[in-house]
């Protein structure tokens, strides 16, 4: 009786082995609670930093530039000289120029002269209207010539009188044909009294440092050659490409944070302006993105960010949206379920499914409006064979 009953305990011992050795294990799973609490969402990009008012000075005329002692960093203050210039010498002639010149020169006198000589019949035939008109008038007067002939004779005068006017405009016209001709032929070297060449001296638009030296050294340059940028430090704004999409849900005056840039605490910002073009940029990966740009104004005391120069790297989160109280979850613990989000909850032990409403996410954590209470505990990361009532187990 006693063995029977041996081997029916060692039976039940067996059927227990054999019952916990097949059965399923608890799925080691990450768990993270919920809170609550204030949320926000920003849209994160990489920004430069650059001048708000940068000017580029340039060269107003063709000619020769001086050597521009100034070097990057130096200080300025408006109307100081920045560099000299010299107008640029017109070309030397060659001998069959030259002597064409001077051929030209001579014709051109001539015409000055037969110029002159058309002045002077053109007073000689005025000034004998005159006197015709003045006889005709006091022969009308005396009733021995008739008021037609009178009138033509003044209609005379008139007309020479226009005559001489064109004569003279004439004359003036070939004279300053003549001094072109002259000046063509001129050397633009030193004039007969040895003194150099007159300078124009280029001065500073306004106070600030020098930014670029562009051209350094000595030598000719046309018109509108940049030779140095000029710029205030102090106001500096951060440049920013942000996409379209993400544009859209930006305003001015949103609050900016201004981290990464070399500094041991982060800056605050505001939105200035966002500009109504966009334009198309390619991606790391060669996709065609819609992007536009931002510009936001550093609002933290100077005393924090004297070190930040132009062009300078920084990394930008712009809020977009803020929430009080809001129930938050990790991203990591939804996924898509049809066409909502889902996660697990432990309950006992087990993960229990679990469909939620998102309202937004930023890149951490979701704002969750319903299905979930602050202090509930849920999977991060939940392993792909993780099904709803599974048991499970905190890793």
């Amino acid at each position: 009786m006693k063995t029977k009953m041996w081997f029916a305990l060692g039976g039940l011992l067996a059927l227990v082995l054999l019952i916990w050795a097949f059965s399923p294990k608890p799925v080691e799973v990450e768990l993270a609670t919920v809170t609550q609490g204030h949320f926000e969402r920003s849209v994160q990009e990489d920004g430069k930093t650059s001048l708000r008012d940068r000017y580029v000075v340039s060269t107003p005329l063709s000619g020769r530039v001086a050597r521009i002692d100034l070097k990057q960093g130096d200080t300025v203050q408006r109307d100081d000289a920045l560099a000299t210039l010299w107008p640029l010498a017109p070309a030397l002639l060659d001998e069959r120029t030259r002597a064409e010149q001077q051929a030209h020169i001579g014709a051109m006198e001539a015409s000055v002269a037969r110029a002159g000589a058309t002045v002077e019949r053109a007073k000689a035939a005025l000034a004998q209207a005159r006197a015709d008109f003045k006889r005709s008038e006091m022969l009308a007067q005396q009733g021995f010539l008739s008021p037609n002939q009178n009138e033509t004779d003044k209609l005379t005068v008139h007309l020479r009188d226009k005559e001489l006017e064109v004569a003279q405009q004439e004359e003036d016209a070939a004279r300053h044909e003549l001094q072109q001709s002259r000046v063509a032929l001129r050397q633009f070297t030193q004039d007969p009294q040895g003194k150099s060449q007159r300078s124009w001296i280029i001065k500073a638009p306004v106070s600030g440092k020098v930014l670029k030296v562009t051209q350094q050294s000595e030598g000719m340059v046309p018109a509108g050659t940049p030779l140095l940028e000029l710029g205030d430090p102090s106001r500096l704004e951060v440049a920013v490409d942000i996409l379209t999409e993400d544009a859209a849900q930006v305003s001015p005056g949103a609050i900016a944070r201004l981290s990464d840039w070399g500094g041991p605490d982060s800056l605050e910002g505001r939105v200035r302006l966002i500009e109504p073009a966009a334009f198309t940029k390619v991606s790391a990966l060669g996709v065609e993105e819609q992007r536009v740009k931002v510009i936001i104004d550093i609002i933290s005391p100077p005393e924090q960010w004297r070190t930040l120069g132009d062009g300078f790297k920084v990394d930008v989160q712009i809020l977009v949206q803020t929430v009080e109280n809001a129930v938050q979850v990790p991203v990591s613990a939804l996924f898509p379920a049809g066409m909502r989000s889902a996660l697990f909850v432990l309950e006992d032990g087990h993960a229990r499914q679990r469909e939620i409403e998102v309202a937004a996410r930023n890149g951490a954590t979701a704002w969750v409006k319903t299905g979930l209470t602050s202090g509930m505990q849920v999977i991060v990361y939940p392993p792909s064979a993780l099904k709803d009532g599974a048991r499970v187990k905190a890793r």
